[in-house]
Parts: C-alpha cells; structure tokens; sequence
C-alpha cells in the first residue's frame, strides 16, 4: 500500500525514522525496481547548518516550501544524483535523504543500469540507488503519491533502528553532531542487510 500524503506532513525526523523499513520503488517504461530503506538522513531547514534550505527559499530549494510527499534532487560531484523526500507543511522546509536500500524488485534492470552484478553494491549509497532505480534530475518536484514513484508499507520487516551522526558534513558546524541520521542496524528478516555502510555515493 501506497504511504498517503499525511504520512509525509509531519516533522523530519519523525519521517526520517519511520521511512526505515518502507519500500522505495519507480514504475518507469523499462520495467519496475524497488527496494526496502535501511538508511535515511533528516535535514531540518533553519534550524540545521548542513540542509539546503537553511539559507532560505531559492530557485533550487523552492519545492522545500510546499507540502510534504514530493522529491527533491540534487547533484554531486557533477554526476550523482540523490534522492530526497519532502517533509512537513507547507513553509516548513524539512526534507529526508535516502541514503540506502535493499535490492528487491527488479533486480536485473538495477544491475544493468548500474553496470554491477554485486547485489551489495547495487543500492550502498545515494548515488548508487538513484541511478538503480533510474531517477535522474527530471524527478525535481515529482509527486511520491504517483504511480511513477512512490514509497510503499512493507511485511514482516523488523530493524533496530539506530541514530547517528549525519555523514560528510564536517562544513555544518555544530549540526555535524545531530544525531539525525537513522540505519536499520538489523534486519530480522533475513535478508541481505546494507544500510550504514557510510558511502556518499
């Protein structure tokens, strides 16, 4: 089932915390991936040094200002695209990165687009799990309420949930040591566990 948009009008970490466990997937013309989040960051607009918004509204921030449930994306390192969720009301700018998945459908087409066979590779990183599930820059501002991309509830999934320190972000000052950074630190379903692997990419 589809997450409803209520689910995302709340605060960031809230959002942050409880994506853990719940299934990413795209529905695109060459065929449906997904996979289970193990690894999320919180970035908490003016109050937090290290979010894009914390300087306020501009032309790359905007969709930060509307209602909760729409994707954010950015590039890094001119070639990496991350994939961040939008959170709480409307003027509150509070967004969630992606920071990891656990391959589950669509598997074969993640490891073409990604060029990998190794299925621990497939999704370790941002980076890696955008270009996974065919997310490019063109999926600024789309609806995660769509049919195109969404994230779902997912069965029998139980994690410890752990919180850290957010990663790479030395520049934030003290928002370096918010611990808004949340990994599914154990899978009890038996599956293949790859979150807080630390990779920026």
């Amino acid at each position: 089932m589809k997450l409803p948009r209520e689910f995302y009008l709340r605060d960031g970490l809230t959002v942050a915390r409880e994506l853990i466990g719940k299934k990413l997937v795209t529905n695109l013309p060459e065929g449906l991936t997904g996979g289970i989040i193990v690894e999320t960051e919180a970035y908490m607009g003016a109050i937090d040094a290290a979010s894009h918004a914390y300087r306020g509204k501009t032309d790359r921030t905007k969709i930060f200002y509307g209602a909760g449930g729409f994707v954010y994306v950015y590039l890094i390192y001119g070639m990496h695209i991350c994939t961040n969720v939008i959170a709480n009301v409307k003027d509150v700018p509070e967004a969630v990165l992606i920071r990891s998945l656990e391959p589950v459908d669509g598997v074969d087409l993640m490891k073409i687009r990604r060029g990998k066979n190794n299925l621990r590779e497939l999704c370790s990183g941002p980076g890696k799990l955008s270009k996974a599930l065919g997310i490019t820059k063109n999926f600024y501002g789309a609806d995660l309420c769509s049919d195109e991309i969404f994230i779902e509830t997912t069965e029998n999934f139980q994690a410890q949930i752990t919180a850290t320190k957010r990663i790479n972000i030395d520049y934030a000052g003290e928002a370096a040591d918010y611990l808004w950074r949340f990994v599914a630190s154990t899978n009890q379903k038996g599956g293949i566990f790859y979150g807080g692997l630390g990779q920026r990419t």
